[in-house]
């Protein structure tokens, strides 16, 4: 027997167990680990349009407080409230994170996106492993869609003027 026939048996794989020692990955990567500051809060940032929100979450009661108001009367809007929640609805995390966050610039709309994204980027921090599961929901990337910037000639940023004949 040559060395290459003895390679070739330890080699063999009889099982989709064996499968793993035989290429030799033995286990996946590591998940990175929990980011938290000294009061057991997790930090983020998150954007959208011209708004900037900070965002603090920590295990609680579901409270969200936004630039010091309660969610339902900053964002009155229910489309609003339920864009807000969107992250948590995805994790299966409803009323047990207590949300605290400002957020800057922008309209509301826009500021509401940018707390979801802030929301979604902190509970990574938070719990590593829901990464995959607001990944796929499409909560983690920044939507990164600006206004148009008005343009000379113009009237807005592709509307002409009315023309006229006279």
């Amino acid at each position: 027997m040559t060395m290459a026939d003895e390679q070739s048996e330890s080699q063999t794989v009889t099982d989709l167990a064996d499968l793993g020692s035989a290429t030799g990955v033995d286990k996946p990567a590591p998940l990175p680990e929990k980011i938290v500051d000294a009061q057991g809060r997790a930090y983020a940032t998150g954007k959208r349009k011209n708004a900037v929100a900070r965002v603090w979450i920590k295990p609680g009661t579901g409270s969200i407080v936004v630039n010091g108001r309660d969610v339902a009367i900053y964002f009155a809007r229910p489309t609003q409230q339920m864009v807000i929640n969107q992250p948590f609805e995805a994790a299966n995390r409803n009323d047990q994170y207590d949300v605290m966050c400002t957020v800057k610039g922008g309209g509301l709309s826009g500021q509401a996106g940018a707390v979801r994204h802030g929301i979604s980027r902190a509970l990574t921090r938070f719990e590593p492993e829901l990464r995959a599961v607001l990944k796929a929901g499409g909560f983690l990337t920044r939507d990164d869609r600006m206004v148009e910037r008005k343009k000379y000639g113009r009237r807005k940023a592709r509307r002409s003027f009315q023309f006229s004949k006279r």
